[in-house]
């Protein structure tokens, strides 16, 4: 049984999110190289792939990591890409030096780093050669110039749920969050969400994060909840840090999902025993489209033995991104205009196209949590001329 109860006096905050890449049918017309390198696509076209290294769990992500990229190298028909893996330990003077290593091997684009401060650190060294850098965060603050982030982002995840919520009459929102930076950047992109749709803010309230906090900001945040006429509740929060506590004590105090659409910016579904928390029966988040990223840990886990890391699919995303680009042969493919081509790719986990200031878009399914298990009720779109863009 998973306990709510369970928590911790000081709770931290958590913000590190979460087949072969074609490109979608739309069509853009050919635009003149810029910002990006020229590369011979009759050749091997050389790609490092940065990960933190080391031991432990960043060991563990980078193995995925390149395990994914490798995959996504077999699954290329007549594109040559030459794989080089650089560590950075994590850090960003270890990134700094990767990337500059790479560049001086003769990259012609960076994937990764997989930390927000490296991946920062890897743009600015390669800046001034030319180079593009996606990396693996879904730090939106760090994108824009050469540096892209492949990440899904808070304001994806938003801008579905809130769009979705409108659509179905649910559209006055409740913001609830944890007084943590996460959670406030979950909050701000919400708002924003909310501000470009038909949706309307009923209003927002914060707690310390801590259980003491929590537990003496409910009742009167369940109150504010119950006065504004509010149709949805939105969280921040997710399994690891608050979001038990609020699924058990808001119901206590007269807000559930039942009187009040639960909606959560988090996975709610992770870890699976929160599955069977009964103040998140009915609650709705954004996931992945489920049928591609299932092929795609089935595939993983037949390559390699063992599932994927949830971060996994980023590269094998990035790399066949990569491909496809390099498979129409010109020698722009890597260039920041290339990269921005508006019809963007279907990936592992669903179509995702990125951004001239170097964020993201992602389609995603809406599910909801239905006895002890998430089923879709509004699947995600394939293409971006679809709901939710």
């Amino acid at each position: 049984m998973f306990s709510a109860l369970k928590l911790p006096q000081s709770l931290p905050g958590r913000g590190l999110a979460l087949a072969a890449v074609l490109f979608l049918s739309a069509c853009d017309p050919t635009s003149t190289a810029s910002n990006g390198p020229s590369i011979d696509t009759g050749a091997a076209v050389p790609v490092a792939l940065l990960v933190p290294g080391g031991e432990g769990g960043d060991a563990v992500v980078s193995r995925s990591l390149e395990n994914a990229a490798r995959l996504a190298i077999a699954d290329l028909q007549g594109v040559n890409i030459d794989l080089r893996v650089y560590p950075t330990g994590g850090s960003a003077g270890g990134a700094t030096g990767a990337a500059n290593q790479a560049a001086e091997d003769g990259a012609k684009i960076l994937l990764g780093p997989l930390y927000s401060e490296a991946a920062n650190a890897a743009g600015h060294a390669v800046a001034s050669r030319g180079l593009n850098v996606l990396s693996f965060s879904n730090n939106a603050s760090i994108a824009g110039g050469n540096v892209f982030v492949l990440g899904n982002t808070f304001d994806n995840t938003a801008d579905r749920l809130v769009s979705y919520a409108a659509s179905k009459g649910k559209g006055k929102i409740f913001v609830i969050n944890a007084q943590s930076t996460a959670e406030e950047i979950g909050r701000d992109a919400i708002v924003r969400a909310i501000s470009g749709s038909r949706a309307s803010l009923a209003g927002n309230a914060s707690f310390e994060l801590s259980q003491q906090g929590i537990a003496s900001a409910i009742p009167t945040i369940a109150a504010q909840v119950q006065s504004t006429g509010a149709q949805s509740v939105f969280f921040t929060s997710d399994n690891a840090g608050a979001m038990p506590f609020l699924a058990q004590m808001l119901p206590e105090n007269g807000v559930s999902s039942a009187s009040n659409q639960f909606i959560g910016l988090a996975r709610l579904d992770i870890p699976s025993e929160a599955l069977s928390q009964p103040g998140l029966q009915g609650a709705w988040l954004a996931l992945p489209d489920p049928a591609l990223n299932n092929n795609f840990n089935s595939r993983y886990a037949s390559a390699y033995g063992s599932a994927p890391h949830p971060l996994a699919g980023l590269a094998y995303d990035g790399i066949a991104a990569i491909g496809a680009l390099v498979g129409k042969g010109k020698s722009d493919a890597l260039t920041r205009t290339a990269l921005t081509q508006g019809s963007g790719f279907v990936g592992v986990s669903g179509i995702f196209r990125l951004r001239s200031d170097g964020t993201n878009q992602r389609g995603l399914a809406v599910g909801q949590i239905q006895n002890n298990r998430v089923t879709v009720i509004d699947p995600a779109p394939k293409s971006f001329g679809g709901f939710g863009f």
